[in-house]
Order: C-alpha cells, then structure tokens, then sequence
C-alpha cells in the first residue's frame, strides 16, 4: 500500500503537468499566432498601398497618352485640311494653265496664217517665189559685195599664213634649243702616235712584209712616212681603220711585229671591235630610255657608230633625229614615243646596207618587221626621205626632224659622201668576179688591191683579172685621174716539225 500510493501520486502528477503543459502550450500558439497574423496583415496593407500607387501613375500614364494622341490627331487633321487645299489650288492652278496653252495656239495658227497670207501677198505684188527671191536677194548681195569679200578672205588667208607659219618658226626654234648634239665631221683617215721612230722599221718589216700583212688584213692603207713618231692608217671604212688602229696600238706594245703575230692581234682588234658596237648600241638604247628591245637589233643599232652619211655620224645623228622628233610631238601633242623609236631607226637599214641589197629604207622596213617593231613606228620611220607617203603625223615629223638633222650648217658634206660612194663602187667592182677573195680600195681611190684565191685563178688569169677590172671601172665609174688595179696571187704553205 505504501508502495503503491507513490505511484499513483506519480500518475497524477504527471497528468495534470500534461494538462497544465497542454493550456500552456496552447496559449503560446495563440500568442504566436497573433504575432504572425499580425505581420501578416501589415504586409497586406503595405501591397494595398502600393498597388494603389501604380494603379495612380497607370491611370496618370495613360491620361498622358490620351492627351498625346488627341494632339496627333489634331496635328493630322490640321494637315490633311492644308493638303487638301493646296490639291485644290493646284487643280485650279493647272485648268487656268491649259487655257493659257489654248490661248497661246490659237494666237500661233492665227501667226502663221497671217504670215503666210503676207506671203502670199508679197509673190503677188513681186511676181517670184520665195526660193527665187532669196535667190535673187543672194546674188545682189554677192555682186555687190563680191570684192569686199574676196579681200576680206585674201586677208584672213594671208593673216593665218603668216601666223601658223611664226608658230611652225617657233615650235622648230623650241625643239633646236631644247637639243643641241655635237658633232663632228667623220675623217677618212686616223693617225697613230708612235713611241719612237725605231718601231717605224719594225712596222714595214723585212721587204715591207708586216706592213702589207696589216693592209690585206685590214684592207686599209698604212702610211708611215718621214712624219717623226706617227703613222696614217687612211680607209673609207670606219670599221676597218678601227681594226687597224686597235691592231697597231697591240702591236706596238706586244713589240713584236711579223706575220703571225698580226694575225693574231688584228682578230683580237676584230672581236673588241664587235663588243664595242654592242656597247654602242646599249649606250645609245640607254640614253633615250628604250626598253624591251631585241639584243641583235641593239647589235645592228651599234653598227651605225661606224657608218657615215655626207660625212656625218648615223649614230649620233639618229639619236638626233630620236630627241628631235620626240621634242616636236610633245610640241603638237603627237605620239612622242612613235616619234622617238621611229627616230632612232630610221636608218637602221645603213647598218647592212653595203652586205644587202636594196635602198637603206627598204631594208629597215625589213630589219624592223623581223625583229617585230609595231607597225605605227615602221610606218612613220618608212616615210622619211618621201620614199612612201606619209602615213601619220608622226611620220611627218620624223621626217622633218630627219631634215632638221641634216639639214644643220656643218652636218653633212657632200663631196665627202661622193668620194666614199667611189671607194666602195670600187671594191664592188672587184669582188664581182668569180675567184676574188677580198678587195680593198686605197690611196683614196687611186688603187684597187685584190686578192684572189691561189687555187681558182693562176698568173695568167690573174693578168687577165687585172685587165677585166680595169675595163669594168672605165665603163662604169667617173673619176679624176687613173686608178691602178693591183692583182695579189699569194700562196701560203704551212708545215710543223714534230
């Protein structure tokens, strides 16, 4: 019993601390709640408030917008009041301008009918057409003032005249003065200083032996007289003297002299010789800025540095005739570039023109074609001594600047070129007959050497060579005095000692 009245009391006490805790527990949750509730309701008046305000500024915006709209509105209806008018005005404006036009073709047919009504009352009372009457009216006009006019003309003719012809004066003067070439008249002869007057022994050689060695090679006459230290080489050819001159100047400072050597040195002479045509070339290719030419026509350019016309120098009297034509086509507002190619080969052809046969115009055409000229520069270069028409206005002025050229006190002689011609007629002559290896024309012009071949033609044919030419030249060449025909049979037998 005592044991069981703790329990008991126990039990109960544990009861009512539930209860007790129940009622305690509910009345914090009722507390809690209200707090919650509590928040809860501020924020809900918080969201009243604020969705108040944006309804305020929605309704605010939109009043705004309503306003804009109506001022659109009125702004548009304003315009199309204004449009509206002005299509208005514009119709009217438009009715009012095709009555006008009306107006303005009747007041014209009423024009014309007057005018041909006075017309026809002016044939009436005259009795002529209008063609006759105009023409009637021409003539009067024309007799009586027939004179008056033909001065008038004679005048204005005379007047342009002189003025084109002050203008071509002055144009020439500007193209003279802007180019001004030296030159100097070519020789016929080159004279060599000699070191010393021993070496003149050594230069003939036993029985003159070097000397006619040198001559045959060269086909130039070597004069070494009693001048002190110096020695003429005299040739018509300026290629031969060249080699001739280049050949001795070897000579003299290898300081041996005979046969053999002089073979030797004159092919050395020969071969600068062709380098320094090549070097001619370029330079003359160089100095008037032509590109893209072919190698073997700038070869055949070079050749023109020993070449002569009237004495005067091809080479430098093309490049001449080059900047002359180019300067007048700049002056008249021709192709300059035609004018300064065309210039330059304007004789080419000279530079084969002793191997081929056929005027040097003619061979330059072909020259030019082969190696693919243009057309237009073959066509104003062809034209130049008036051999063909004038094709251009650049043909024209190659021309006139290949006479500006020439044509120039000092430029060219004449006799010179005459005297030249001979010589060559000469060796033409000589080489013309069967069996002749070389001739050479010397002591200007008054004796022919010709070398023949030893195994086509014998002593007597020689003889009898001789006399051939000396009959072909009576026939066919004018010359002062007598020409002497030496007729040279020589035979050459070579053997090595082994």
């Amino acid at each position: 019993m005592d044991q069981l009245f703790p329990l008991i009391l126990g039990v109960i006490s544990l009861s009512i601390g539930a209860v007790l805790g129940y009622y305690a527990r509910q009345s914090i949750a009722k507390r809690d709640w209200k707090t919650i509730e509590a928040k809860i309701q501020r924020r809900i008046q918080k969201a009243r408030e604020e969705a108040s305000l944006i309804l305020e500024d929605a309704k605010r915006e939109r009043d705004e917008r309503r306003g804009e709209l109506l001022k659109t509105e009125e702004v548009l209806l304003r315009r199309e009041r204004i449009l509206d008018q002005k299509i208005s005005d514009f119709e009217k404006y438009q009715k009012e301008f095709q009555e006008k036009v009306e107006k303005l073709r009747k007041i014209k047919e009423t024009i014309e009918n007057l005018k041909l009504e006075a017309q026809k009352n002016l044939e009436n009372i005259s009795g002529l057409s209008t063609k006759e009457a105009k023409k009637e009216l021409l003539e009067n006009l024309e007799k009586e003032y027939q004179k008056e006019i033909l001065e008038k003309i004679r005048k204005l003719e005379t007047e342009g005249e002189e003025r084109l012809e002050k203008r071509a004066k002055e144009i020439l003067a500007t193209v003279i003065q802007k180019y001004a070439l030296s030159q100097a008249q070519e020789i016929t002869t080159t004279t060599i200083s000699l070191p010393n007057e021993e070496i003149k022994g050594k230069i003939i050689g036993k029985e003159g032996r070097n000397i006619r060695a040198l001559e045959k090679l060269t086909g130039v006459e070597l004069i070494v007289d009693e001048t002190p230290e110096t020695a003429v080489i005299s040739g018509f050819d300026p290629i031969r003297r060249e080699i001739a001159k280049l050949s001795l100047e070897k000579l003299i400072k290898d300081g041996r002299i005979q046969p053999a050597r002089i073979e030797e040195k004159v092919e050395e002479a020969r071969k600068e010789i062709n380098s320094q045509i090549k070097e001619a070339g370029e330079a003359a290719v160089y100095e008037l800025g032509l590109v893209g030419l072919d190698p073997r026509l700038v070869q055949l350019l070079g050749r023109l540095r020993f070449r002569t016309s009237y004495g005067q120098n091809v080479l430098l009297h093309s490049i001449e005739v080059a900047y002359l034509a180019q300067a007048l086509a700049e002056e008249i507002g021709a192709n300059h570039q035609i004018c300064k190619r065309a210039g330059l080969f304007h004789d080419i052809g000279k530079a084969i023109d002793q191997q081929v046969e056929g005027s040097h115009t003619d061979i330059g055409i072909k020259i030019l074609e082969r190696f693919g000229e243009d057309p237009r520069i073959i066509s104003a270069m062809k034209s130049h001594h008036e051999e063909y028409p004038a094709e251009s206005i650049e043909a024209i002025l190659v021309q006139v600047a290949d006479q500006i050229s020439g044509a120039r006190p000092g430029a060219r002689k004449d006799t010179l070129e005459n005297y030249l011609k001979r010589l060559s007629d000469l060796e033409n002559i000589a080489t013309s007959f069967e069996g002749v290896e070389k001739a050479w024309a010397l002591q200007a012009g008054r004796e022919i050497r010709v070398f023949v071949k030893p195994g086509e033609i014998d002593d007597l044919g020689a003889k009898k060579l001789a006399k051939d030419i000396a009959n072909r030249i009576q026939e066919e060449l004018r010359y002062p005095g007598e020409i002497k025909v030496n007729v040279i049979r020589e035979t050459r037998v070579t053997e090595y000692a082994k």
